[in-house]
């Protein structure tokens, strides 16, 4: 096992090296940079545009450059240095910009998943064991519309609703008068009052697969000849379906650990979008349109990081708690 995770660990190198010269290329592929883009918006609106002040933007940022001396300059700055640039268009350092904004995606990632585990489990469990149940039918209908149904969607229905009966908008997590505050008591019961409605709209379509794919690992577990053989030794039956079928069915629960981050970021920005939220998504995707490369490349290379993380954590978990998977790994290695 101690094997299996070095060699495991020794894969995140060229892993992460693979991510950043993916994302730092594909920032690259549209025409132009931040600057023309800039210039593109400030003719729009009929300003002026000094020619010699761009030059020297250019020439300060580099980026006239080739994209592999760019490339390299902004990897080897994080490498060595711990530097990841400057962003463009917020004039500010890109390591300030991300850590404002991943913590609060955390701790929005973190408690959607663990209220996605604590409504899933017991209503996956109680599905499978009464199958072609009222129960079960009315369980697989909301699971088939929580699926269908876009959360962008169900944000704007939050939105709407809080705003026409309680005159209340939804939008932020941080209320106004704790916005500029430092980090106190208050800020954070403050943070957690608002925390619910964006966690119960984002985590609606992963409780939803959550269920049914519990529902479908359990049902196959059921079938199985030493669920018969412990039924047949009289013990009791929520102790049995508890103790070793469901124990074989949770091993999805545990692999979504991985994949928090990419599905929050990545499937969620427009619930973000619609409700204010202060996370990676809305600035990721603003740092894209604007062609701000350090910020884009840095958001997509320290998300992918977490994510490759996370999937070690996932795998090591997996291990220990199904014997079956860490046999296979033993045998492998």
């Amino acid at each position: 096992m101690r094997r299996y995770v070095t060699r495991r660990v020794l894969y995140m190198i060229p892993t992460l090296f693979a991510i950043s010269l993916v994302a730092f290329l594909i920032i690259q592929l549209p025409p132009g940079n931040f600057l023309t883009a800039y210039i593109a918006q400030l003719s729009a609106q009929g300003q002026g545009v000094d020619g010699a002040q761009i030059r020297a933007l250019e020439e300060r940022y580099g980026l006239n450059d080739p994209v592999v001396v760019q490339y390299w300059r902004w990897i080897s700055g994080i490498v060595f240095h711990g530097d990841f640039g400057q962003s463009f268009e917020h004039r500010r350092e890109v390591s300030d910009l991300i850590w404002d904004r991943i913590g609060l995606t955390l701790a929005l990632a973190v408690t959607t998943l663990i209220l996605s585990w604590l409504i899933a489990f017991p209503i996956g469990v109680y599905s499978a064991v009464r199958q072609y149940s009222a129960g079960d039918y009315v369980v697989t209908f909301i699971g088939f519309v929580g699926l269908a149904t876009p959360n962008f969607m169900l944000a704007l229905l939050f939105a709407w609703v809080s705003f026409r009966y309680f005159g209340q908008s939804v939008g932020g997590i941080v209320s106004q008068e704790y916005t500029d505050a430092a980090w106190n008591l208050g800020k954070v019961m403050d943070v957690v009052s608002n925390l619910w409605i964006p966690v119960l709209i984002i985590g609606t379509a992963g409780t939803a697969a959550l269920i049914r794919v519990l529902r479908a690992n359990l049902l196959d577990e059921l079938r199985k000849p030493y669920v018969t053989t412990a039924r047949a030794k009289g013990l009791p039956e929520w102790r049995l379906i508890l103790k070793y079928p469901v124990r074989m069915s949770l091993s999805p629960f545990i692999s979504t650990i991985g994949w928090i981050l990419p599905t929050l970021v990545g499937g969620e920005v427009m619930v973000s979008i619609v409700l204010s939220l202060e996370t990676t998504g809305p600035l990721l995707v603003n740092a894209l349109q604007s062609q701000d490369m350090y910020l884009a490349g840095s958001f997509i290379l320290v998300l992918g990081s977490l994510t490759v993380v996370g999937t070690l954590l996932s795998d090591l978990l997996l291990a220990w708690w199904d014997p079956r998977i860490r046999h296979q790994h033993v045998e492998r290695v």
